[in-house]
């Protein structure tokens, strides 16, 4: 049986872009929670790699940019 992995062409994309941008970094960091989220729009039917990369940057672009949690805060 061979397995096709739909995720794979959009996460290689969107770290590329990262790369090309320099921020290599974040994008490892934000990686996991980044293949939930793709995780979730390919349960909902999404199967289109441009549509799956296009959404990825897009979530990316809000993950890194919310404002850091102060958990301490009181």
């Amino acid at each position: 049986m061979v397995q096709i992995n739909v995720l794979e062409k959009p996460i290689e994309r969107i770290k590329e872009t990262c790369d090309l941008m320099g921020i290599a970094d974040k994008f490892d960091r934000a990686l996991p929670e980044l293949e939930t989220f793709l995780e979730a729009e390919v349960a909902r039917g999404e199967v289109s790699e441009t549509k799956l990369t296009f959404d990825g940057l897009r979530y990316l672009r809000r993950l890194l940019t919310a404002a850091p949690v102060d958990r301490h805060a009181g």
